[in-house]
Protein backbone atom coordinates (compact mmCIF):
# COMPACT_ATOMS: atom_id res chain seq x y z
CA UNK A 1 0.00 0.00 0.00
CA UNK A 2 2.93 2.08 0.89
CA UNK A 3 5.20 1.91 -1.99
CA UNK A 4 1.70 2.07 -4.25
CA UNK A 5 1.40 5.69 -2.71
CA UNK A 6 4.74 6.36 -3.23
CA UNK A 7 4.45 4.89 -6.95
CA UNK A 8 1.28 6.91 -7.60
CA UNK A 9 2.39 10.30 -6.01
CA UNK A 10 5.46 10.19 -7.86
CA UNK A 11 3.98 9.79 -11.28
CA UNK A 12 1.42 12.81 -10.49
CA UNK A 13 4.20 14.95 -9.15
CA UNK A 14 6.30 14.67 -12.40
CA UNK A 15 2.93 15.25 -14.41
CA UNK A 16 2.36 18.27 -12.32
CA UNK A 17 6.20 19.15 -13.58
CA UNK A 18 5.72 19.45 -16.98
CA UNK A 19 5.27 22.87 -17.38
CA UNK A 20 8.85 23.30 -16.34
CA UNK A 21 10.19 20.69 -19.51
CA UNK A 22 7.82 22.17 -22.14
CA UNK A 23 8.77 26.20 -21.60
CA UNK A 24 12.30 24.86 -21.76
CA UNK A 25 11.43 24.09 -24.94
CA UNK A 26 9.88 27.49 -26.31
CA UNK A 27 11.80 27.54 -29.28
CA UNK A 28 10.55 24.45 -30.89
CA UNK A 29 6.97 24.89 -32.16
CA UNK A 30 4.04 22.99 -30.38
CA UNK A 31 3.37 20.42 -33.60
CA UNK A 32 7.44 19.67 -33.95
CA UNK A 33 7.19 19.13 -30.05
CA UNK A 34 4.37 16.55 -30.00
CA UNK A 35 5.96 14.68 -33.07
CA UNK A 36 9.23 14.44 -31.36
CA UNK A 37 7.28 13.30 -28.20
CA UNK A 38 5.83 10.07 -29.99
CA UNK A 39 9.01 9.28 -31.69
CA UNK A 40 11.09 9.24 -28.99
CA UNK A 41 8.54 7.82 -26.67
CA UNK A 42 8.03 5.30 -28.85
CA UNK A 43 12.15 4.38 -28.87
CA UNK A 44 11.95 3.96 -25.07
CA UNK A 45 9.45 1.69 -25.34
CA UNK A 46 10.00 -0.31 -27.51
CA UNK A 47 13.43 -0.72 -25.52
CA UNK A 48 11.12 -1.27 -22.29
CA UNK A 49 9.37 -3.74 -23.90
CA UNK A 50 12.02 -5.66 -25.24
CA UNK A 51 13.81 -5.39 -21.66
CA UNK A 52 10.64 -7.03 -20.39
CA UNK A 53 10.19 -9.37 -23.01
CA UNK A 54 6.75 -8.50 -23.47
CA UNK A 55 5.78 -8.75 -27.17
CA UNK A 56 3.19 -11.52 -26.94
CA UNK A 57 0.33 -9.10 -27.31
CA UNK A 58 1.47 -7.90 -30.86
CA UNK A 59 0.83 -10.82 -32.99
CA UNK A 60 -2.68 -11.02 -31.65
CA UNK A 61 -3.36 -7.77 -32.04
CA UNK A 62 -2.35 -7.07 -35.67
CA UNK A 63 -5.11 -9.49 -36.17
CA UNK A 64 -7.72 -7.89 -34.80
CA UNK A 65 -8.59 -4.91 -36.95
CA UNK A 66 -11.41 -3.87 -34.19
CA UNK A 67 -8.68 -3.23 -31.56
CA UNK A 68 -6.11 -1.56 -33.97
CA UNK A 69 -9.16 0.94 -34.71
CA UNK A 70 -10.08 1.32 -31.38
CA UNK A 71 -6.78 2.39 -30.80
CA UNK A 72 -5.60 4.41 -33.37
CA UNK A 73 -8.75 6.76 -32.71
CA UNK A 74 -7.75 6.81 -28.96
CA UNK A 75 -4.25 7.31 -30.17
CA UNK A 76 -5.77 10.37 -32.21
CA UNK A 77 -7.79 11.62 -29.07
CA UNK A 78 -3.95 11.19 -27.09
CA UNK A 79 -2.45 13.45 -29.73
CA UNK A 80 -5.04 15.94 -29.79
CA UNK A 81 -4.56 16.61 -25.95
CA UNK A 82 -0.82 16.41 -26.12
CA UNK A 83 -0.98 19.10 -28.04
CA UNK A 84 -3.33 21.33 -26.72
CA UNK A 85 -1.25 20.60 -23.56
CA UNK A 86 2.11 21.85 -24.82
CA UNK A 87 0.37 24.65 -26.83
CA UNK A 88 -1.22 25.95 -23.78
CA UNK A 89 1.67 25.58 -21.93
CA UNK A 90 3.89 27.61 -24.46
CA UNK A 91 1.60 30.18 -25.13
CA UNK A 92 0.90 31.30 -21.32
CA UNK A 93 -2.36 29.12 -20.11
CA UNK A 94 -0.60 27.03 -17.27
CA UNK A 95 -3.36 27.76 -15.12
CA UNK A 96 -5.86 27.39 -17.88
CA UNK A 97 -4.75 24.00 -18.53
CA UNK A 98 -4.73 22.72 -15.17
CA UNK A 99 -8.25 23.75 -14.90
CA UNK A 100 -9.22 20.75 -17.59
CA UNK A 101 -6.71 18.37 -15.56
CA UNK A 102 -8.91 19.74 -12.63
CA UNK A 103 -12.28 18.91 -14.07
CA UNK A 104 -11.68 15.36 -15.47
CA UNK A 105 -12.70 13.22 -12.99
CA UNK A 106 -16.46 15.20 -13.39
CA UNK A 107 -16.11 14.82 -17.35
CA UNK A 108 -15.19 10.94 -16.87
CA UNK A 109 -18.61 10.61 -14.31
CA UNK A 110 -20.85 12.69 -17.12
CA UNK A 111 -19.00 10.72 -20.31
CA UNK A 112 -19.59 7.61 -18.13
CA UNK A 113 -23.47 8.51 -17.61
CA UNK A 114 -23.88 9.51 -20.99
CA UNK A 115 -21.87 6.47 -23.34
CA UNK A 116 -21.95 3.49 -20.76
CA UNK A 117 -25.57 4.24 -19.20
CA UNK A 118 -23.32 4.07 -15.66
CA UNK A 119 -25.91 4.83 -12.84
CA UNK A 120 -25.31 8.21 -11.17
CA UNK A 121 -26.14 9.10 -8.00
CA UNK A 122 -27.59 12.31 -6.76
CA UNK A 123 -23.91 13.41 -5.27
CA UNK A 124 -22.53 13.32 -8.33
CA UNK A 125 -25.15 14.95 -10.15
CA UNK A 126 -24.82 17.91 -7.52
CA UNK A 127 -20.87 17.99 -7.95
CA UNK A 128 -21.79 18.22 -11.66
CA UNK A 129 -24.01 20.81 -11.96
CA UNK A 130 -21.28 22.92 -8.95
CA UNK A 131 -19.25 22.54 -11.75
CA UNK A 132 -21.22 23.60 -14.69
CA UNK A 133 -21.79 26.38 -12.46
CA UNK A 134 -18.26 27.50 -12.11
CA UNK A 135 -17.86 27.30 -15.74
CA UNK A 136 -20.71 29.33 -16.44
CA UNK A 137 -19.06 31.98 -14.34
CA UNK A 138 -15.54 31.63 -15.91
CA UNK A 139 -17.30 31.86 -19.34
CA UNK A 140 -19.39 35.18 -18.59
CA UNK A 141 -15.95 36.42 -16.63
CA UNK A 142 -13.81 35.87 -19.72
CA UNK A 143 -16.45 36.37 -22.67
CA UNK A 144 -15.54 33.36 -23.37
CA UNK A 145 -15.35 29.64 -22.39
CA UNK A 146 -12.52 28.56 -20.48
CA UNK A 147 -12.31 26.45 -24.31
CA UNK A 148 -8.20 24.64 -22.89
CA UNK A 149 -9.44 23.36 -19.70
CA UNK A 150 -12.91 21.88 -21.19
CA UNK A 151 -10.83 20.88 -24.76
CA UNK A 152 -7.97 18.78 -22.39
CA UNK A 153 -11.15 17.52 -20.08
CA UNK A 154 -13.03 16.17 -22.69
CA UNK A 155 -10.15 14.51 -24.62
CA UNK A 156 -8.45 13.30 -22.13
CA UNK A 157 -11.86 11.64 -20.72
CA UNK A 158 -13.28 10.58 -23.83
CA UNK A 159 -9.07 8.91 -24.36
CA UNK A 160 -9.89 7.29 -20.98
CA UNK A 161 -13.80 6.33 -21.88
CA UNK A 162 -11.87 4.08 -24.76
CA UNK A 163 -8.71 2.71 -23.13
CA UNK A 164 -11.29 1.70 -20.18
CA UNK A 165 -12.64 -0.48 -22.55
CA UNK A 166 -9.51 -1.81 -24.56
CA UNK A 167 -7.75 -4.88 -23.93
CA UNK A 168 -4.44 -3.93 -23.29
CA UNK A 169 -2.35 -2.74 -20.62
CA UNK A 170 -0.98 0.99 -19.72
CA UNK A 171 3.03 -0.30 -21.57
CA UNK A 172 1.09 -2.23 -24.37
CA UNK A 173 -1.52 0.32 -25.22
CA UNK A 174 0.88 3.28 -25.08
CA UNK A 175 3.50 1.52 -27.19
CA UNK A 176 0.62 0.52 -29.64
CA UNK A 177 -0.50 4.36 -29.69
CA UNK A 178 3.10 5.49 -30.53
CA UNK A 179 3.56 2.74 -33.12
CA UNK A 180 0.50 4.21 -34.87
CA UNK A 181 1.19 7.97 -34.52
CA UNK A 182 4.73 6.81 -35.25
CA UNK A 183 4.94 6.87 -39.50
CA UNK A 184 3.10 10.12 -39.28
CA UNK A 185 5.40 12.19 -37.00
CA UNK A 186 8.58 10.66 -38.60
CA UNK A 187 7.17 12.06 -42.26
CA UNK A 188 6.17 15.45 -40.47
CA UNK A 189 10.00 15.69 -39.08
CA UNK A 190 11.33 14.25 -42.41
CA UNK A 191 9.42 17.11 -44.38
CA UNK A 192 10.83 19.71 -42.17
CA UNK A 193 14.11 18.07 -42.53
CA UNK A 194 14.11 18.11 -46.07
CA UNK A 195 12.81 22.02 -46.51
CA UNK A 196 15.56 22.76 -43.84
CA UNK A 197 13.15 23.81 -41.27
CA UNK A 198 13.79 21.03 -38.71
CA UNK A 199 14.32 22.93 -35.89
CA UNK A 200 15.83 19.91 -33.93
CA UNK A 201 18.66 19.92 -36.43
CA UNK A 202 19.07 24.24 -35.83
CA UNK A 203 18.55 24.14 -32.04
CA UNK A 204 21.23 24.04 -29.16
CA UNK A 205 22.44 20.67 -27.87
CA UNK A 206 20.05 21.10 -24.74
CA UNK A 207 17.41 21.58 -26.68
CA UNK A 208 18.37 18.53 -28.89
CA UNK A 209 18.64 16.54 -26.05
CA UNK A 210 15.15 17.45 -23.97
CA UNK A 211 13.50 16.74 -27.19
CA UNK A 212 15.43 13.11 -26.68
CA UNK A 213 13.66 12.79 -23.57
CA UNK A 214 10.44 13.17 -24.15
CA UNK A 215 10.98 9.27 -24.43
CA UNK A 216 11.45 8.68 -20.48
CA UNK A 217 9.48 11.53 -19.88
CA UNK A 218 6.41 10.21 -21.39
CA UNK A 219 7.02 7.05 -20.37
CA UNK A 220 8.32 6.46 -16.76
CA UNK A 221 5.59 8.27 -15.35
CA UNK A 222 3.07 6.37 -17.15
CA UNK A 223 4.89 3.51 -15.93
CA UNK A 224 5.32 4.31 -12.60
CA UNK A 225 1.22 4.93 -11.94
CA UNK A 226 0.10 1.62 -13.32
CA UNK A 227 2.37 0.22 -10.93
CA UNK A 228 0.94 2.08 -8.28
CA UNK A 229 -2.67 1.49 -9.35
CA UNK A 230 -2.27 -2.25 -9.00
CA UNK A 231 -1.35 -1.35 -5.39
CA UNK A 232 -3.93 0.98 -3.57
CA UNK A 233 -7.39 1.18 -3.50
CA UNK A 234 -9.34 3.20 -6.32
CA UNK A 235 -10.61 5.46 -3.55
CA UNK A 236 -7.07 6.89 -2.55
CA UNK A 237 -5.95 7.15 -6.52
CA UNK A 238 -8.76 9.76 -7.27
CA UNK A 239 -7.52 11.67 -4.16
CA UNK A 240 -4.12 11.59 -5.38
CA UNK A 241 -5.17 12.53 -8.93
CA UNK A 242 -5.36 16.15 -7.70
CA UNK A 243 -1.68 16.42 -7.32
CA UNK A 244 -0.46 17.36 -10.79
CA UNK A 245 -3.14 19.86 -11.43
CA UNK A 246 -2.15 21.40 -8.16
CA UNK A 247 1.62 21.80 -9.32
CA UNK A 248 0.46 23.23 -12.72
CA UNK A 249 -1.50 25.71 -10.73
CA UNK A 250 1.13 26.67 -8.38
CA UNK A 251 3.72 27.18 -11.28
CA UNK A 252 1.39 29.31 -13.39
CA UNK A 253 0.29 31.77 -10.55
CA UNK A 254 3.99 31.66 -8.43
CA UNK A 255 6.37 30.61 -11.13
CA UNK A 256 5.10 32.25 -14.57
CA UNK A 257 2.93 34.95 -13.04
CA UNK A 258 -0.41 34.40 -14.67
CA UNK A 259 -3.08 36.15 -14.02
CA UNK A 260 -5.41 34.49 -11.30
CA UNK A 261 -7.52 37.53 -9.88
CA UNK A 262 -10.40 37.32 -7.50
CA UNK A 263 -12.73 36.80 -10.18
CA UNK A 264 -11.09 33.70 -11.70
CA UNK A 265 -10.56 32.43 -8.19
CA UNK A 266 -13.87 32.27 -7.70
CA UNK A 267 -14.94 30.24 -10.48
CA UNK A 268 -11.88 27.84 -9.93
CA UNK A 269 -13.38 27.88 -6.40
CA UNK A 270 -16.86 26.50 -6.69
CA UNK A 271 -15.20 23.41 -9.13
CA UNK A 272 -13.13 22.53 -6.33
CA UNK A 273 -16.30 22.62 -4.14
CA UNK A 274 -17.93 20.14 -6.62
CA UNK A 275 -14.05 18.01 -6.46
CA UNK A 276 -14.45 17.91 -2.92
CA UNK A 277 -18.31 16.69 -3.15
CA UNK A 278 -17.32 14.25 -5.70
CA UNK A 279 -14.29 12.84 -3.43
CA UNK A 280 -16.02 13.02 -0.47
CA UNK A 281 -19.01 11.20 -1.94
CA UNK A 282 -16.36 8.43 -3.57
CA UNK A 283 -15.08 7.94 -0.18
CA UNK A 284 -18.11 7.04 1.69
CA UNK A 285 -19.15 4.69 -0.71
CA UNK A 286 -16.25 2.80 -0.40
CA UNK A 287 -16.09 3.30 3.65
CA UNK A 288 -19.79 2.04 3.58
CA UNK A 289 -18.88 -0.84 0.70
CA UNK A 290 -16.42 -1.93 3.41
CA UNK A 291 -18.63 -2.19 6.32
CA UNK A 292 -20.64 -3.61 4.78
Amino acid sequence: MQIGMLYAAAAYILWGLFPIYFKALQNVPPIEILSHRMVWALAFLLIVLTWRRQWAWAPKVLRQPKVLAGFAASAVLLSVNWFIYIWSVNNGHVVDSSLGYFMNPLVNVLLGFLLLHERMRPTQWVAIALAAVGVAWLTWQAGHPPWIGLALAFSFGTYGLLRKTATLGALEGLSLETILLFPIAFAYLAFLAWNGNNAFLQAPASSKWLLAAAGPITAVPLLMFAAGARRIKMSTLGLLQYIAPSIQLLLGVCLYNEPFGGERLAGFAVIWSALALYSLEGLWQAWSTRTA
